[in-house]
């Protein structure tokens, strides 16, 4: 008889261990017993390189571990070999028959080389690199298609059926039956997983499933999980009798179950409300969550019952014999009264294993006195019941596991050190109060009243059985010292913190403003603080905002909350964002209807109102004076505006006002209105009840950049909160153009007279040489006016920075300490030309990276053998200009060297690529509106009555068919006009969301006949950075400069060098860092039509050099830029590339040179 374990994965997938390799996979099947372990993830390319050198084939279409890789260990009983075979989990996301369907499906292979051809095919559908389960916008149906049709052996499994939100009976996203999740294919499922919130018993009631055999696997994430659920075969060891008791049932003699009740999702109920219910508890309620008014989360057990056609009880005939268990640690913790992860447990764990053997044959067969001659009476008889069923079931609901009990409270009381399960995972009460709880918890209780869990009680559960988990794959000691530093932390927040940051952390004045430069750990700064207010003060995470600069910056500050508080309900509940994503989610939780304006939408409104007004201006710059307008403002409720020369202007004037009616007319807002409309509601009153409690503590980063409109904001926000936190650095206060209040700190501080300024001085990221390069720039600051930025020396000193400011003195700033080792100088290189510039960083890339080719790399490791080679995502090219990084761009892909070019450039606001996100946004609008043939019927029926569109009447629909016939078809508002678009929006809807944007674009490219098209071969390249078409468009529309990227193939590698201008450098840091073009006219950009801030192109220039860590390579072609003159030549080299290129004898052969 064997046991196997096919459902685990690799620490290729997420929330995965980094054991789960091929040696500890195989030592931890040895302490178990288990005889035959799936491989997982065979989808990952790393994956199978690693299990293609550790594996070695055995039996046929199995393997086993070479070895050399296999780990000795004296606790290891039996000379035991246990067998891989090649497996893996595929997630399908995707829509069908009305509904989104997610499911898992688990699928074996005969061998590495089918895994390899099968990866091939599904890399051409989606990407399998990012993720050991790979998701994957594939039908099930073609999935299962695709499998057979490349490896007939193949066998195809839905995986844990009745999961809730990803599986084929899952109550949110299943189906009802097989045949509508497989059809035609429906005969090439032979067998399911039933899960580990279901048992045989409960699968018995459902008669479709008969004539399929039931499975079950751990699905493991970590390999001490290994064996929670298995299956017994009586099978030749092979692949092919391993196949045919899958599909057959001939040699599946049975299962291992986990108890059902012990799942996270056995029952209904609501996690966050505490409340666990039976089915009939649910449809009493409506399916209503009684606490909250939310729905509530429909578990298996109200699945099974809602397609079950048999009463409970019913046995199958020829039914597989199954026996439920739980891991012995926890069995040894129960009987002991210790937690499965205490270092005691863990040491008679491992001494059982030395005398008694694998932990399955101590759980399922061995004499019961050999266990108590081993370990006592307590965990022999804890055995005992639990071979005998004789325990008690808590179930688990809505992602909390269940609990089960061997010991009732009675016993747990008389007998001393004994535990139950409740306990072993955490809880801490007295004797007195775990009998009352345990009264309280009983399964009749739960079966029969819907009751409200203790909160604390279930934080603490869930948490500490969290550490158990991860625990059990440590050895004692490091258990021990795990615990010690836990210990330890409790006493400070976070032992790398430095006394600033710590102060900065821990302050709870009211309003408090940190000046961080560059390296200073600002984001780490700011995530302690926001895990300060979590864990030490207690703050509810729906009372905290974080407002970032960045979408992109967004998504890593709740990764960052989510990793480091372990609790995802945290990130997710808080409020992270843009000011500009803040605002639109604030005016729809509001009620106001208004749709947003897409550019292309903006051009058209600006053109109507240019022609009607006559002033002389393009579409583009008129939108950018109203930007400037809405702004630049002095004060963002009042309009109050600053000084710009076109607002004196009558016509202008009227302009603004007829522009600003249009939209109020026809409901439209554009970006700037968003935070323009939250203020004017706030200082209106107009908003719902218990708006300000997610700004009771407020936190706004990169501080130094947001203008006058987003500070009211923040002035409003704080107003109604308790704590204020700014975190920013004035000397990178790049923004002025767009508004950005360089003096925004000062300004705070006039605010708030109360304001704790806090200054971080220890720089982390940059070697001392670049240090002293930038700080000498920044410090250089003209002393005509006062500098952008006073860095104050601590806390308490604002008042009189802020009145250095106010009187026009200049304070001198503070230099930022280096705690980097010492590097190598500055180099500023001068080329012939701007293409030379170009071609030498191309070349000087090549050689960074050891050389792209044999002879390059030959040469370089010559010429410069103590040379440290990079990988190219170490290394970004910073430009000031789109134009100038479209120059290096071209260098780069003659060298075949992978890059990405991020920012907002140029090709977005060519005509074909306007009016394609001008048609993709008219899908996601007829997609919310949800109807569609009623507003093509209304359309076509004003066609009829007479009213088809003028340059005036083309604005009444903006956003609708009308707008893309104009500019995208050129035809004139007509029936069928309307019917055209009609017919393509039906076309491409149902994909829309479903295929990934590359192939969406690919497919649209090719049928509009735009495949050779410049700037659509651009958007297509940024597209592969995106799951989906509305999450593309979200980035197209909000997101700033940082946000976008696009990679310079159609292929994305997450290895390749870094493009981007100065201002989308922000926040960053790479460890070699270019400034292209350096010199005079481009850094500081000269422009006679609009004079460019000097000190604010010296902060943009301290930024992009302050990105460097490690090295920073300055190259010009013209007269260099007034700035580099501040650089002590202590700390700098100059070279001259072109006099080097004249001088040698040979040099590396490139395509430059052809």
């Amino acid at each position: 008889m064997y046991i196997g374990d096919l459902h685990i994965h690799s620490r290729y997938s997420r929330a995965t261990s980094k054991d789960c390799t091929p040696e500890h996979l195989d030592l931890w099947a040895r302490k178990k017993g288990i005889h035959i372990v799936g491989t997982g993830d065979f989808t990952h390319p790393a994956w199978r390189e690693e299990l293609a050198e550790k594996l070695e084939p055995a039996e046929d279409g199995l393997y086993v571990l070479k070895d050399e890789y296999r780990i000795k260990d004296e606790v290891i009983p039996g000379e035991m070999i246990p067998r891989f075979v090649i497996t893996g989990e595929i997630s399908s996301i995707y829509k069908k028959n009305g509904k989104v369907r997610k499911v898992h499906s688990l699928i074996l292979l005969p061998g590495l080389e089918d895994a390899e051809r099968i990866s091939a095919k599904l890399e051409q559908i989606g990407n399998i690199h990012s993720d050991g389960r790979p998701i994957l916008g594939l039908d099930c149906h073609d999935l299962l298609e695709i499998i057979l049709e490349l490896c007939p052996q193949a066998v195809y499994v839905p995986a844990h059926i009745w999961t809730p939100h990803f599986s084929l009976f899952g109550a949110f996203s299943g189906f009802d039956t097989v045949e509508e999740c497989f059809e035609d294919l429906t005969p090439y499922i032979h067998a399911v997983e039933t899960g580990l919130s279901s048992d045989p018993p409960m699968n018995w009631r459902v008669s479709a499933l008969d004539r399929y055999q039931l499975i079950s696997n751990s699905d493991a994430h970590s390999p001490a999980k290994l064996g929670r659920e298995a299956n017994l075969f009586d099978i030749p060891l092979s692949y092919e009798g391993l196949s045919r008791a899958i599909q057959t049932g001939e040699g599946l003699y049975g299962t291992i179950e986990f108890f059902p009740e012990e799942g996270k999702y056995h029952m209904d109920g609501h996690r966050k409300c505490n409340l666990c219910l039976t089915p009939s508890d649910t449809l009493k309620y409506n399916g209503i969550c009684p606490v909250c008014g939310r729905k509530i989360t429909i578990g298996v057990s109200h699945r099974v019952e809602e397609l079950s056609d048999r009463a409970e009880g019913y046995v199958r005939e020829n039914a597989k014999p199954f026996e439920s268990l739980v891991p012995l640690p926890e069995v040894i913790g129960a009987s002991s009264g210790h937690s499965a992860a205490s270092v005691k447990v863990q040491r008679e764990y491992q001494k059982m294993l030395i005398r008694l053997g694998p932990e399955f044959d101590i759980l399922r067969t061995l004499p019961l006195e050999d266990i108590r001659r081993v370990s006592g009476t307590r965990v022999a008889e804890g055995i005992g019941r639990l071979r005998r069923g004789q325990v008690e079931r808590i179930p688990g609901f809505d992602g909390e596991y269940g609990v089960i009990r061997l010991f009732s409270a009675e016993e747990l009381d008389n007998t001393e050190g004994q535990m139950s399960f409740f306990e072993l995972i955490g809880t801490q009460e007295s004797g007195k109060g775990r009998t009352e709880r345990a009264g309280q918890r009983s399964t009749a209780d739960r079966k029969n009243t819907a009751r409200r869990r203790d909160t604390a009680d279930q934080q603490n559960t869930t948490e500490q059985r969290d550490t158990a988990e991860q625990r059990q794959t440590e050895i004692p000691a490091e258990q021990e010292e795990a615990r010690e530093k836990q210990q330890d932390q409790r006493q400070s927040l976070s032992p790398r913190l430095n006394p600033e940051q710590e102060n900065a952390v821990r302050c709870t004045l009211p309003h408090i403003a940190v000046k961080a430069g560059p390296g200073t750990g600002k984001t780490k700064t700011l995530v302690s603080r926001l895990r300060y207010l979590l864990e030490y003060r207690k703050v509810r995470p729906a009372e905290i905002t974080a407002v970032t600069f960045t979408n992109q910056a967004a998504a890593e500050m709740r990764e960052r909350i989510e990793k480091e508080t372990g609790k995802k309900q945290a990130g997710r509940a808080m409020q992270i964002g843009t000011f500009h994503a803040i605002c639109l989610n604030f005016l729809k939780e509001q009620g106001e209807e208004f749709t947003l304006m897409g550019e292309a939408q903006q051009r058209l409104l600006a053109e109507e109102v240019i022609a009607h007004t006559g002033i002389n201006a393009k579409a583009g710059k008129f939108l950018e004076q109203v930007s400037r307008r809405k702004s630049g403002v002095e004060d963002a409720l009042t309009g109050e505006l600053s000084g710009d020369s076109v607002i004196d202007d009558p016509a202008w004037q009227q302009a603004f006002q007829t522009y600003e009616e249009r939209k109020e007319e026809l409901h439209l807002l554009d970006f700037d209105d968003l935070l323009l409309r939250t203020a004017q509601r706030i200082e209106d009153g107009q908003v719902h009840d218990g708006w300000e409690k997610k700004f009771r503590y407020l936190l706004v980063d990169e501080f130094q950049d947001i203008n006058h409109a987003q500070l009211a904001l923040v002035k409003l926000w704080s107003r109604v909160g308790r704590e204020l936190f700014v975190i920013g650095d004035p000397d990178q206060s790049i923004y002025g153009f767009r508004g950005a209040d360089s003096a925004c700190f000062e300004r705070l501080g006039k605010e708030y007279g109360d304001l704790e300024v806090i200054s971080l001085k220890e720089n982390y990221r940059s070697a001392p040489q670049i240090l002293r390069a930038a700080s000498a720039v920044i410090q250089a600051a003209g002393t005509g006016k006062a500098p952008a930025v006073i860095q104050a020396a601590g806390s308490g000193e604002a008042s009189a920075a802020i009145q250095a400011a106010g009187s026009g003195e200049v304070e001198k700033r503070e230099m930022l300490h280096p705690n980097c080792p010492d590097g190598v100088p500055v180099r500023i290189v001068r080329a012939g030309s701007p293409m030379g510039e170009a071609i030498f960083i191309a070349k000087e890339i090549n050689r960074m990276t050891g050389g792209m080719g044999m002879l390059e790399a030959h040469q370089t490791a010559w010429e410069h053998p103590e040379q440290k080679v990079r990988s190219f995502d170490e290394i970004a090219v910073l430009c000031r200009t789109h134009h100038q990084a479209e120059l290096v761009e071209k260098c780069l892909r003659t060298e075949s060297i992978p890059y990405v070019i991020a920012g907002r450039e140029d090709y977005l606001n060519e005509e074909s690529v306007q009016n394609s996100l001008s048609f993709f946004r008219l899908i996601e609008q007829t997609e919310e509106s949800g109807k569609p043939a009623e507003a093509f019927q209304e359309g076509s029926e004003n066609t009829r009555q007479g009213e088809a569109m003028d340059v005036s009447g083309s604005i009444s629909d903006i956003s609708g068919m009308e707008l893309c016939a104009k500019y995208f078809w050129k035809l004139e508002w007509s029936e069928m006009t309307a019917e055209v678009l009609w017919n393509t929006l039906a076309k491409y809807r149902p994909f829309y969301k479903k295929k990934k944007p590359q192939k969406f674009l690919e497919q649209w490219m090719e049928e509009m006949e735009l495949t050779d098209d410049s700037a659509m071969q651009k958007l297509l390249q940024a597209s592969v950075f995106y799951k989906t078409m509305p999450e593309f468009m979200y980035a197209l529309e909000l997101g700033v400069e940082s946000d976008l990227k696009r990679c310079g193939s159609k292929k994305y590698t997450s290895d390749a060098v870094t493009v981007m201008t100065l201002h989308g450098s922000k926040g960053l840091e790479f460890p070699a860092v270019f400034i292209y073009g350096v010199e005079k006219g481009s850094i500081p950009l000269e422009n006679e039509k609009h004079p460019s801030d000097k000190e604010e192109e010296r902060r943009l220039f301290y930024v992009g050099m302050t990105r460097a860590k490690e090295e920073l390579i300055l190259t010009t072609s013209g007269e260099e830029s007034e700035f580099t003159g501040a650089i002590p030549a202590d700390v700098s080299v100059h070279e001259n590339e072109e006099k080097k290129k004249k001088e040698q004898e040979w040099r590396q052969m490139s395509l430059f040179d052809l």
